[in-house]
């Protein structure tokens, strides 16, 4: 009969080990031949007698076993005993002279896997090879689930012992809470605790921030960010925390870990926070004047990375008013609760202090003038919108903010100083409950001023090739990161310092020098792709370029002379530019299209009439306007907004992108929201990499 082998590989080369129980050995010498013809690497022990049996299952650890059936050394009723003696239980093979029906039925009753003849080489082969493979999968099932026990023992272990705050959420619910968590919200066991939404456990301002990660963390698109929530206690008080999202496992389901990092303080964090103790004022917990100042001008005198800075006075409104009325002792304890909004919706990069008895000072960064002034926005409606329990009595605040501008190069905070109390009196005189960016009378006549300078600076730099890309990353939401960048332009002074956009943009919007600038962009941006095969690169057109009836033929020459994939550029054009000239940014948009560029609308919901917009240009990407990000995480209005903006772009096959994402809150409600990509400080900053 012609012989099939079936080969089992050795596990880590070494042969099986299996026992045969027969008088002969010429049995055993049979097995083992007709074994390695089917390409087992077998070591057969021969075992004359079954009353050593139990030794040798404890010596060799047979993976087989194979007993003469005939020769009744082994009773088939102990079969079933020897089995239960191995784990996981060893395969036992019965070789007998006549094999039908009935000696099979005898054979699986008393617990053999199956019965063989010698005159069948090739039956004993593969039922051999099927009991072999079957015990090694079984062993390695036993030592998984071992391994898996061990590992779940030693995480009850590690969650119990944790000094971190744990809980494990399974689709929204908590399955289990280590002693740390039950003590920092105030609960006696875990029962208590256990089988609840998570959301009941914090604010309903933190849930869409809360939602957005524990999605995201689910799906194993979350890298360990820190959220900014507010807890609610056992006891219904509200408590700040830092919550970390991991994926984890309950038993063998994934879970969410929800994890409040334990503070650890060595000599030197002992050190550094009695420093810090030292310098803030403990009724607010903010800088004390003096200390404000120090940081303030140590700050100033670091040049700024990008964006813009801005001053921030706060004030809370009618002072006097509230001291007659609350008393000198609890007025201050409403002052330092104004101050708690002020803390909670500063980001940790900002530097804030009390600057007089119930004024605040904030430095601010921000990608743009609009970003300063939404966060001040938001500011004061969350500062009127909170309830402040002093004493017995509940009371409504409002507060005023002035703004002023920190020019590039400024290092003595006097003068924006000045400027922000003079916008901080204005909000005062219209009324309070508002925030002012400081106006200058002779505005006019010192920009024209500054223009003269710049106008010299930036032809030169044009002449001189003075000038720079850098890019920053937009990641995505949803999927691979596909090597998208932002890219902004630099001017290098005569000294080879970088000047930024903010500083040389506005003059050169007002002198005619846009389209100048745009063409080195975009010609650099070219190159760029051309060597460097991105996926997209996105590059801003000015509305001097959006009306340039030249540009479309200008670009077909560039494209001769620069070979790359048109499909790598994405020029963008800002909503407001698109409102004002519509028509030349269709016409663009084909245009460019008919070339195989992409198109983008920028500043998305900064306009009039956003659904028309996308209706008309139908734009391949949407960035939705960054100041729409400022208190976002905070505020369901501004997040309907936003969604509705999303949806806007969807509907006509847009991709939508999130501008100055500044924290992880924001990035987690963007991810609930439906955001595809998000780009910002948050993710990088743009003058860390240069292009070229």
């Amino acid at each position: 009969m012609a012989e099939f082998p079936v080969s089992i590989p050795p596990v880590d080369g070494t042969p099986v080990p299996a026992l045969v129980i027969t008088r002969h050995q010429d049995h055993v010498e049979s097995i083992n031949a007709t074994l390695r013809r089917a390409g087992h690497a077998v070591h057969c022990t021969w075992l004359p007698d079954a009353t050593d049996l139990g030794d040798a299952l404890i010596q060799i650890n047979p993976e087989l076993l194979v007993v003469f059936a005939d020769e009744r050394l082994l009773p088939l009723d102990a079969v079933a005993g020897v089995r239960a003696r191995t784990t996981p239980p060893v395969p036992v093979i019965l070789v007998s002279a006549e094999v039908n029906e009935i000696t099979t039925t005898a054979a699986l009753r008393a617990g053999a896997q199956d019965i063989v003849s010698l005159t069948h080489p090739e039956r004993l082969q593969l039922v051999c090879a099927r009991e072999l493979r079957g015990f090694r999968l079984e062993r390695a099932l036993n030592q998984t689930i071992n391994a898996a026990r061990e590992t779940q023992r030693a995480l009850a272990a590690f969650m119990e012992g944790s000094a971190d705050a744990i809980a494990q959420v399974q689709e929204g619910i908590i399955v289990d809470a280590n002693p740390a968590w039950l003590e920092l919200f105030g609960y006696a066991d875990a029962d208590a605790v256990r089988g609840q939404p998570v959301m009941d456990f914090f604010d309903h301002e933190s849930h869409a921030a809360l939602k957005g990660g524990l999605s995201a963390c689910a799906t194993g698109k979350w890298a360990d960010h820190s959220l900014r929530v507010s807890a609610k206690l056992a006891d219904n008080t509200i408590l700040s925390l830092e919550i970390v999202l991991a994926q984890g496992e309950f038993g063998e389901d994934p879970v969410v870990n929800f994890c409040v990092p334990a503070r650890k303080r060595d000599h030197a964090d002992v050190e550094k926070h009695l420093g810090a103790a030292v310098k803030t004022d403990p009724s607010t917990g903010l800088l004390h004047r003096a200390y404000l100042v120090e940081e303030l001008k140590a700050c100033l005198a670091q040049p700024v990375r990008g964006g813009v800075r801005y001053i921030a006075l706060i004030r809370p409104d009618r002072m006097e008013a509230a001291l007659a009325q609350l008393g000198p002792i609890d007025a201050e304890e409403y002052v330092a609760q104004v101050a708690g909004v002020i803390r909670d919706e500063a980001s940790p990069e900002d530097l804030t202090g009390r600057f007089t008895g119930s004024s605040f000072l904030a430095l601010i960064a921000r990608g743009n003038a609009r970003d300063a002034e939404a966060w001040a926005e938001n500011l004061v409606a969350k500062i009127g919108a909170q309830i402040y329990k002093v004493g017995t009595r509940t009371l409504s605040g409002s507060a005023s903010i002035g703004l002023a501008p920190v020019p590039s190069g400024q290092h003595d905070p006097s003068l924006p100083t000045r400027e922000a109390l003079e916008a901080l009196a204005l909000a005062a005189r219209e009324g309070g409950n508002q925030s002012q960016l400081v106006e200058h009378a002779d505005a006019g006549a010192r920009v024209e001023a500054n223009d003269k300078v710049w106008v010299h600076h930036i032809k030169t730099a044009l002449m001189e090739n003075r000038f720079r890309l850098v890019q920053q990353p937009i990641a995505s939401l949803v999927g691979e990161d596909r090597g998208m960048f932002d890219v902004l332009v630099r001017m290098l002074d005569e000294s080879g310092k970088e000047v930024l956009p903010s500083e040389f943009i506005p003059a050169a919007e007002r002198n005619d020098l846009m389209k100048n600038i745009d063409r080195w962009v975009v010609g650099a941006a070219m190159s760029f792709c051309a060597a460097r095969k991105p996926g997209a690169i996105f590059v801003r057109l000015s509305k001097d370029t959006v009306n340039d009836p030249t540009l479309p033929q200008w670009l077909s020459n560039q494209m001769r002379a620069n070979k790359f994939e048109p499909a790598r550029l994405c020029f963008q054009v800002t909503q407001e530019v698109a409102d004002q000239y519509l028509l030349q940014t269709q016409t663009l948009r084909e245009q460019l299209g008919k070339h195989g560029f992409k198109f983008a609308i920028e500043h998305f919901g900064a306009g009039v009439d956003p659904r028309m917009m996308v209706e008309r240009v139908r734009p391949d990407f949407v960035k939705v306007e960054g100041s729409l990000m400022q208190g976002l995480a905070g505020n369901p209005a501004l997040q309907t907004r936003v969604k509705h903006l999303i949806m806007l772009a969807k509907a006509v096959g847009a991709q939508t992108v999130a501008e100055r994402v500044e924290d992880a809150n924001t990035m987690a409600v963007l991810w609930q929201l439906g955001i595809e990509f998000v780009q910002g400080y948050f993710i990088h900053k743009p003058e860390d990499v240069v292009l070229g």
